[in-house]
């Protein structure tokens, strides 16, 4: 495990050149709010993060069939539920927090790249 990223994955590094190619600046992994998000702009308080369909549990009621024990069903579950608190905070602190999945990445990238940049410019 000691090998899997938390920041600077593949998906992640394709998505942010994207989004520079088009112009936009932004920070990454903003440590200065809780959560870190992926993609933050502090000033008009906007948050992407870009969540990996394994790490965070996109299908978790399926996968737990499958899921070779306990730890892992319990090590995703908590994944899921920190990730519902993170936005649950940020938002009433008041950011505007965009949720990205890997699955819509790499079925419609471009169409994912689109709504981020039109969530960022907003």
């Amino acid at each position: 495990m000691s090998k899997i990223r938390s920041a600077k994955t593949g998906f992640e590094k394709k998505i942010f050149r994207e989004l520079k190619k088009r112009g936009l600046y932004f920070k990454t992994h903003y440590g200065g709010i809780i959560g870190k998000p992926d993609i933050a702009l502090p000033k008009p308080r906007k948050a992407v993060f870009l969540h990996s369909d394994f790490w965070h549990g996109w299908h978790l009621v399926q996968w737990k069939k499958v899921l070779p024990n306990k730890f892992w069903k319990d090590k995703l579950s908590k994944n899921r539920d920190r990730d519902k608190l993170v936005i649950r905070k940020l938002r009433k602190i008041g950011w505007r927090v965009l949720v990205v999945w890997e699955h819509q990445i790499d079925r419609d990238f471009n169409g994912a790249i689109a709504r981020i940049t039109r969530f960022l410019k907003a």
